[in-house]
């Protein structure tokens, strides 16, 4: 190791293990799982997993190349047992780390000290085999068994419970250390992206993911998806802010109480949808525009008046105006408040069904004089109005001080829209 001392991991030993999987980790399972596929001898393995189940594996120690472990048998006789393999050469960490550094999800996970699961698949594609194979796994024990023993299978097993806690004990028996690696990951990806063109640097930072392939095959080694948490009876209550001490020039703790309010309310909805049955046939809800958020929050939300009229000068909007967005808002919520802000021109097509729509709506000669002007129909002589919305909905307004209002919410029969509307109310 280039004259250094040779890195050296000591793990206390397990408690007995809990539960009928051996694993909870995708590396762990991982582990088992070349384990499992490469033995030769199935009833050692199992005598072996027993073993580690009862906790009679002590403290093992990891190093590059070798596992070593004092493992009781049943009957309290103890060994030292050792499980050797084979540590990748230069040529092998090299190809490892120039793959990790060209691929940005690697070196991030990597650098955040985590092992992303494709990580085997995309090493194996570059010639370097992390996990052992078949005979890759050469065992050495003082009950003197010419192959493997329950010693040494139940050290194999024990790994696989530290893998659940740190899968770089993997990379430490495949000779390198956590530190020695992030380092010379760190000097690859800075070597790497120094010499980059624009357009790999574009594809590099454009790298996202696991691919479907890499994915399914990981299928049987993956664990199970934890039950979703238990709804919480409602919002969290945020933090006050008022404290002593003078706020910092351009802080508003009314404001940020305010925000966090919702912040609060607003996480609490989205779980609860997510919660709710047929969550993942429903499309995502899209989203808001910052003129569409501030009009929610002063719908959804209590502000003072101060804040009210922030929101207001937010939107670009005055204080009637967002009074009425608002309403529009409690009526169908971004829908109508499009309703309320936009006036467009029906295609033909549309017309001719809003001009189908009025009319039948009422008995003849009991349909409202209406003028329309683009998708607004106004009632001649009785304050009210129709809009029209591009989804084939009517919107009732009415008119109050001089001004076009929500009225109530959509319906697809005009009659129904208008009908209990008052002007003025």
């Amino acid at each position: 190791m280039n004259g250094s001392v040779e890195p050296e991991r000591t793990f206390a030993a397990l408690p007995p293990a809990q539960g009928r999987g051996f694993a909870s980790s995708w590396w762990g399972r991982a582990w088992l799982k070349a384990l499992e596929d490469t033995a030769l001898d199935g009833v050692q393995l199992k005598k072996g997993r027993r073993l580690a189940r009862e906790g009679l594996v002590g403290a093992v120690s990891v190093r590059p190349g070798r596992l070593t472990a004092v493992v009781q048998d049943r009957d309290s006789a103890a060994y030292r047992s050792d499980v050797l393999l084979q540590e990748l050469g230069e040529a092998e960490w090299d190809r490892f780390l120039d793959m990790a550094s060209e691929r940005s999800g690697h070196i991030a996970a990597l650098l955040d000290r985590e092992m992303p699961p494709h990580l085997v698949e995309d090493a194996a594609e570059a010639g370097v085999e992390l996990l052992p194979g078949i005979g890759d796994l050469e065992p050495e024990c003082s009950c003197e068994a010419w192959d493997h023993c329950p010693h040494s299978a139940a050290l194999c097993y024990q790994v696989a419970r530290l893998l659940d806690q740190d899968p770089f004990v993997l990379l430490l028996l495949r000779g390198r250390d956590e530190r020695r690696l992030i380092d010379e990951l760190q000097a690859r990806s800075t070597a790497h992206a120094a010499g980059a063109s624009p357009a790999e640097e574009t594809r590099t930072r454009s790298t996202r993911g696991v691919r479907a392939d890499v994915a399914f095959a990981a299928r049987d080694i993956l664990p199970p998806l934890p039950p979703p948490p238990p709804l919480p009876t409602g919002p969290g209550v945020p933090p006050a802010l008022d404290a002593e001490a003078e706020p910092l020039a351009g802080v508003d703790p009314a404001a940020l109480e305010f925000l966090a309010a919702d912040s609060a309310v607003r996480a609490f909805a989205m779980l609860t949808d997510a919660l709710s049955a047929g969550h993942e046939q429903r499309s995502p809800t899209p989203g808001l525009t910052p003129d569409q958020d501030a009009v929610r929050m002063a719908a959804e939300g209590t502000p003072d008046a101060l804040l009210t009229a922030r929101l207001a000068a937010a939107t670009g909007r005055r204080p009637a105006a967002l009074d009425a967005a608002v309403r529009a808002w409690h009526y169908g919520g971004s829908a109508a408040l499009a309703v309320y802000d936009e006036e467009w021109l029906p295609e033909p097509e549309d017309l001719a069904r809003a001009r189908a729509g009025i009319a039948a709506a009422w008995e003849e000669g009991e349909a409202p004089r209406f003028s329309a002007v683009n998708n607004r129909w106004s009632a001649a002589g009785s304050g009210t109005q129709l809009r029209y919305g591009r989804d084939g909905r009517w919107w009732p307004y009415a008119k109050e001080r001089g001004r076009w209002v929500p009225a109530g919410p959509a319906d697809s029969d005009p009659a129904a829209a208008l009908a209990g509307v008052r002007p003025g109310a």
